[in-house]
This record gives structure tokens, C-alpha cells and sequence, in this order.
């Protein structure tokens, strides 16, 4: 629980999701590699504005405030999620539903840092971490977000084994393809899903629930030519 865990999400259409959610350690790294990033750039412009003496120094102010604020907000949103110290350490942020995160709740976690930090240290915000099962902060629980693992593409899927079955009638080719692609993805979705859409071809099924959908996977199998 202190390093990560596994979370798993139903997606607005329909797709289980299981999340690797990142714990405190590689989240306080990431983080600490975008404080040394924000140094950074504000170090080169005030060394490079310090010539325009008191005009200078108001535009280095502005800076500090877009740099340390803006910064985190823009990279998750236009970025994949993803500031600098995130990518670096393989990690994401996204909406706790599994999709990717939008400008609002960006905002708010990120303003939330403010609670966070207290009493010192991100107090908080670290003690939230420990006893959420999901390993979010104050900022996450408020926003509805996550920060998880950046997931290395698996293999393709295939579509599961099951006795093939003829399907009742002739299919054209786009329909032959929709049953297949079904059973390919099918591992993906919640059962409930697979029910839904099994049961929309009812006329070539003729079944309900879960038989519905062995039979299509039958015919995605027959159709792959898995006699």
C-alpha cells in the first residue's frame, strides 16, 4: 500500500480498466523533479531579465506565480497528463473514471496543493495518501482524479476460446467484422457491457445474457476459422 495499487475503473463506454494507482514515493520524486524544473526556468529568466532592473524583477514575479502554478496545470492537460517529473517517472494523471484529465479538475488538485502542504511537508496530503485505498491526496479526492502508472502497450488481444458456432444466416463483411472485434475487446469490457451489446444482435444470437455473448464469441471464433 505504500508504493502502489490496483484500482479498477468502468469507463464511460463500458471498458474495465485496471489501474496501477502510484503511492507516495514515485509521486513525491516526480514531484520534486518539477521543482527543480521550475528553479530552473526561473533562475535562466531572472538572470536574463535582471537588466531591466525594477521592470525586471515585477516581470520575474509574474513568472514565479505562471511557473509554479500554470506549470503543473498545463502539462496535465495538454501533455497526457503529464508534467516533466511524471514522464520521467512513468506516471499520469487522469479523471478517476479513466479518462484523461481536463482543465477544471486540473485546477482544483492543483490549487488543493495549498492543504496539502499543511501543517509542513505535505503533511496532509501524505496522510491522506496512506489511508486512501487508492493512494490519492486531498487535491485528488476534491478534483475526482488519479495518478497512475503509464502502462506499456500489451499484445493484441484475441478473441477468447470457445466452441465455434455457425452463425445462423449470411453476415456482410462489416458485420463479420463488428462480431469479431467484439470478442477481440470483449476481455476489456465489464460483463454487463458484454451483455448489452451481445443482446443488441438477439435476431443472430437468438439468446439472452450470458449466452447471448458465448454465442457471438462462438461466431467470432467460427469466423476466424477456428474449427
Amino acid at each position: 500500500m505504500l508504493l502502489d495499487t490496483f484500482r479498477q475503473v468502468e469507463t464511460p463506454e463500458g471498458m474495465a480498466l485496471d489501474l496501477r494507482c502510484a503511492g507516495a514515493v514515485p509521486r513525491s520524486m516526480a514531484w520534486l523533479l518539477d521543482l527543480i524544473v521550475r528553479f530552473a526556468v526561473l533562475w535562466v529568466l531572472a538572470m536574463t531579465l535582471a537588466v531591466l532592473g525594477d521592470t525586471g524583477m515585477g516581470l520575474v514575479l509574474i513568472a514565479m506565480f505562471l511557473i509554479f502554478w500554470g506549470y503543473p496545470i498545463a502539462f496535465e492537460v495538454l501533455n497526457d497528463g503529464q508534467t516533466l517529473g511524471k514522464r520521467l517517472l512513468g506516471l499520469r494523471v487522469i479523471n478517476d473514471n479513466g479518462t484523461p484529465v481536463t482543465w477544471v479538475p486540473s485546477i482544483v488538485r492543483n490549487l488543493m496543493r495549498t492543504v496539502d502542504m499543511m501543517p509542513a511537508l505535505y503533511g496532509f496530503g501524505l496522510v491522506c495518501t496512506l489511508l486512501d485505498p487508492s493512494m490519492r491526496r486531498l487535491g485528488d479526492l476534491t478534483a475526482g482524479t488519479l495518478v497512475v502508472y503509464v502502462e506499456k502497450p500489451g499484445q493484441s488481444k484475441t478473441a477468447p476460446l470457445v466452441p465455434p458456432v455457425a452463425p445462423p444466416l449470411p453476415l456482410r463483411l462489416d458485420e463479420q467484422g463488428a462480431v469479431v472485434a467484439f470478442a477481440e475487446r470483449s476481455q476489456q469490457m465489464t460483463i454487463e457491457r458484454q451483455t448489452e451489446l451481445a443482446e443488441l444482435l438477439s435476431p443472430v444470437t437468438n439468446a439472452q445474457g450470458d449466452g447471448a455473448v458465448r454465442r457471438l464469441l462462438g461466431m467470432a471464433n467460427y469466423l476466424l476459422g477456428r474449427r
